[in-house]
C-alpha cells in the first residue's frame, strides 16, 4: 500500500486564467506560486496556500468535447521510490515513471476509469 500524506493539488482546465486566479486570490487568499506555458502551448499558473493546497490552472478552450475541467488529481506520498515498485508489482497503469521537476519527482498513473493521478515526492513540488 502507498501511503498518501495529503491531497497535493488539483489540475484544472479553465476558460479564463486571469479571471480564475483573481477569484481564488480574492475569495480564498490563494497566492501565485508559478506561471508558464504548458507542453501544449497553453498558459498555466499554480496558485494556492503553501503546505495546504495548490491548484494548477491551465487555460483551455471548452469547444473540444475531449477537454474536461478536471485534468488530474495529485497526491503527496511517502517513500517515493518504494511506491514506484509497489505500483509496478500491482500492475497499475503507469503513464510516466519518474518525471523530474526542478525540486521534486512525480509518477503519473491512471485509475480504472482513466483518471490521471500524479504522485509527488514533495508537497507542491517543493514550491513553498
Amino acid at each position: 500500500m502507498i501511503k498518501v500524506k495529503a491531497i497535493d493539488h488539483l489540475n484544472l482546465n479553465v476558460k479564463d486564467l486571469d479571471e480564475t486566479v483573481r477569484f481564488y486570490e480574492e475569495i480564498f487568499g490563494f497566492e501565485e506560486k508559478e506561471k508558464g506555458t504548458s507542453m501544449s502551448g497553453n498558459p498555466y499558473k499554480i496558485i494556492g496556500i503553501p503546505n495546504k493546497v495548490y491548484l494548477c490552472l491551465y487555460e483551455s478552450e471548452f469547444d473540444d468535447p475531449e477537454i474536461e475541467k478536471l485534468n488530474h488529481l495529485g497526491f503527496n506520498i511517502e517513500d517515493f521510490d518504494s511506491a514506484l515498485e509497489k505500483l509496478k508489482k500491482a500492475k497499475v497503469k503507469i503513464n510516466v515513471e519518474n518525471y523530474q521537476f526542478d525540486h521534486s519527482r512525480s509518477i503519473y498513473i491512471e485509475d480504472p476509469n482513466g483518471i490521471e493521478i500524479e504522485l509527488s515526492e514533495k508537497f507542491g513540488g517543493d514550491l513553498n
